[in-house]
């Protein structure tokens, strides 16, 4: 079968070469045929193109390096490629389904620099070398096609004899056919990731973070991402302006958008630099992560998409029993609403008594876990931060003693401000205090410009910390749930205790933001643009909607919040409110049962940025959870429930939207009933404005 398969693409390749006149072009397709990506030299130069069910998506492209040492990529020869294939099932741990099939035809390529004499490298390059090597530098890239997008990454054999050498710029483009919708947030002005995701043609955009998601053209939706981020630095991407056909102005975007008369735009790669601005730094032999551009025909196949974890490292952890996904309940929104502070004083949040009554909250109503910030000394206080000394009013061990009694775990806090190096030095002696405590989960933040006062999050010196936060908590069985993090790059295949990760502008903006907080259309928009990235701890479920800032709260009815705890994934998801906000609330018993992994997850229906369904199955049970989400629009929807067994009766609850409900004027009213359904049955759901329904679906015994 591998033969007949080797054959059939050397003769498609054979009849590209002839059809493009480069008698060197090499190609590889999907295993169901219907991508096909083309790679070549042209005037010395390496490139690729995609095309989908035989149409251009991305047109030939360069590929390449700028090193300290000179241009890689600039005058080169393809000296090889060889094929290989994979079709496996993998089961996760935890995750949006238990079982990914990871299939897939790859096409390695070798390029050779050509001979040339020793000359003076550019002088933009670094200083550190003054002349090209006169040996020729090899360079390899990897091109992996599944059936729903592409994966492609460099590997640099050794070069220079194994010593250091810098990338001062990864040449990678994407060229696509034509200008096109995108959603994005800009990688400059925007901390932590913690934007709006605005959907505006490529064209005018700056540069951009990823995921980056394009409505490309109906029926073809595309979005850009990395994967396997170890010891690199981040991607951005640069869009350069198309030029115009003649009689069309830039304000004349019908054409554009559509693609038939549009000039195609180039997307360059951005990586996020060192502060003396290398952009990586490299030792033997180095693999960049994978360029990712998922290619598919509905908005909800970009989420079901399993390509950017499929292209990450098997787990390294051989025993993940310790790991265990959960709802958690915390003291973190009334700080954020100004009734508790962080640091000790009158209204210090983490005090034992406190703590104690949330984790008797959480015994009695199924959460897993209790987190506490501000339970450490030195919050606030730069070097003075300890992880090993709590306040004098939290007496961590006799409240960790206190959650095992009641089948609860205390969740650890772990804030640094930026201060890597101080978390460094303390975290291994922490993490295995924290463990012998019964503590199994973490939340690190990093809340500052810089870390260390010098380099970016995104930059390798970032991934490099937090990689090593990773890998230590494993040893001590802990779990991660990252803030102020990298963008995700799905990482938690290879280390399936990096749990979840902010990244996002979350639920916090709805508590102080001075704007206002977050729009109705945030929600509907993250799950198509954030999401794809991996877990997102957005910390959904306020139930009351009070103001400290004068117009900022969620900007949702409360059913749309009991919806965000499905349609936004988490396998450690926090029901973000105070306490005293679910006390004798019937929409918690939702929440309550509600698991946080799954088995399997399909999306019935959505656009983005107005509304989505998204059905998840629940592992080990034969129970259905549904979120519906709409923006400021109210609308009716229909969900088919066609995904359930046939021939089978099931009860559906259903809380949504009461009849007055609306998020501006009246947000609270919610119905909850239930109905008789099988798999051939059509919901209506009505959703207010800014509205949702959150569905419990159960199989009836016979």
């Amino acid at each position: 079968m591998l033969h007949f398969r080797v054959v059939r693409l050397a003769f498609l390749f054979l009849c590209c070469s002839l059809a493009h006149g480069y008698a060197k072009d090499v190609i590889v397709s999907s295993p169901n045929g219907s991508i096909t990506v083309t790679v070549g030299v042209k005037d010395n130069k390496p490139y690729y193109w995609v095309k989908y069910h035989g149409k251009t998506l991305i047109c030939p492209s360069h590929l390449g390096f700028q090193l300290d040492s000179g241009w890689l990529g600039e005058n080169v020869r393809m000296v090889g490629h060889s094929y290989d294939t994979k079709d496996e099932t993998w089961t996760q741990p935890w995750g949006e389904e238990r079982e990914v099939r990871n299939h897939y035809n790859e096409l390695t390529v070798s390029f050779q620099e050509k001979p040339r004499p020793v000359q003076r490298a550019s002088a933009t390059l670094s200083s550190t070398s003054a002349t090209s090597s006169s040996a020729p530098q090899r360079m390899n890239v990897v091109f992996r096609v599944f059936d729903d997008g592409v994966g492609f990454r460099y590997i640099l054999p050794t070069i220079n004899k194994g010593e250091r050498f810098c990338i001062q710029d990864e040449l990678t483009e994407i060229t696509l056919a034509h200008d096109a919708k995108a959603w994005s947030i800009p990688t400059n002005h925007t901390e932590y990731f913690e934007g709006i995701y605005n959907a505006e043609l490529l064209s005018r955009k700056d540069t951009v973070c990823t995921p980056l998601t394009i409505e490309y053209e109906d029926s073809i939706y595309l979005a850009i991402h990395e994967a396997a981020l170890e010891d690199y630095a981040s991607i951005n991407l640069t869009p350069v302006t198309p030029h115009l056909p003649l009689g069309k102005s830039e304000g004349d975007s019908r054409s554009v958008t559509r693609g038939f008369a549009a000039s195609p735009l180039t997307l360059r790669t951005a990586l996020t630099p060192w502060q003396n601005g290398v952009k990586v730094y490299c030792q033997g032999e180095t693999k960049s992560p994978w360029r990712t551009v998922i290619i598919c025909k509905t908005p909800g196949q970009l989420i079901t998409s399993r390509l950017m974890l499929n292209l990450n490292e098997p787990s390294r952890i051989e025993d993940t029993s310790w790991i265990e996904p959960g709802r958690y309940i915390g003291i973190w929104w009334s700080i954020h609403k100004k009734k508790n502070t962080w640091d000790m004083g009158p209204n210090h949040g983490a005090t034992t008594q406190n703590v104690k009554r949330y984790i008797d909250f959480a015994a009695r109503h199924g959460f897993s876990g209790v987190l506490a910030e501000g339970w450490n000394v030195g919050w606030g206080e730069g070097e003075k931060v300890s992880y090993l000394q709590p306040y004098p009013d939290f007496d961590i061990e006799e409240v960790c003693n206190y959650a095992l009694t009641k089948g609860v775990r205390f969740i650890g806090h772990t804030e640094t401000w930026g201060n890597t190096r101080l978390l460094e030095q303390q975290m291994d002696s922490a993490f295995a205090w924290y463990s012998r405590l019964g503590i199994r989960a973490v939340k690190t933040g990093y809340v500052g410009h810089l870390f260390d006062g010098k380099e970016l999050a995104k930059s390798q010196y970032g991934i490099r910390h937090y990689r090593k936060v990773i890998e230590t908590a494993a040893k001590h069985h802990i779990m991660i749930d990252n803030h102020e993090p990298a963008m995700p790059t799905g990482i938690q295949r290879t280390w399936p205790n990096l749990m979840t990760q902010e990244g996002v502008r979350g639920q916090e903006y709805n508590a102080w933001d001075v704007k206002g907080g977050n729009p109705p259309s945030h929600t509907v928009t993250l799950p198509f643009t954030r999401c794809l990235a991996g877990p997102t701890d957005f910390t959904p479920a306020i139930f009351n909607f009070s103001e400290v800032v004068k117009g900022t709260h969620p900007h949702s009815t409360l059913a749309k919040q009991l919806a965000e705890f499905v349609v936004i994934y988490s396998p450690l998801q926090m029901a973000a409110d105070a306490i005293e906000n679910y006390e004798g609330q019937p929409a918690l018993t939702f929440i309550e049962s509600c698991p946080t992994t799954w088995e399997k997850t399909i999306v019935p229906n959505g656009e983005i940025s107005q509304y989505v369904a998204i059905a998840r199955k629940e592992r080990d049970g034969e129970r259905w959870f549904v979120g519906a989400i709409t923006n400021e629009q109210s609308r009716t929807i229909v969900l088919p429930l066609d995904f359930l067994d046939a021939d089978t009766p099931y009860r559906a609850v259903i809380y949504e939207d009461g009849p007055d409900a609306d998020y501006e004027t009246n947000p609270y009213p919610m119905t909850i009933r239930q109905i008789m359904v099988n798999h051939q049955t059509s919901l209506v759901l009505n959703l207010a404005r800014s509205g949702g329904a959150a569905i419990r679906i159960e199989k009836l015994n016979p």
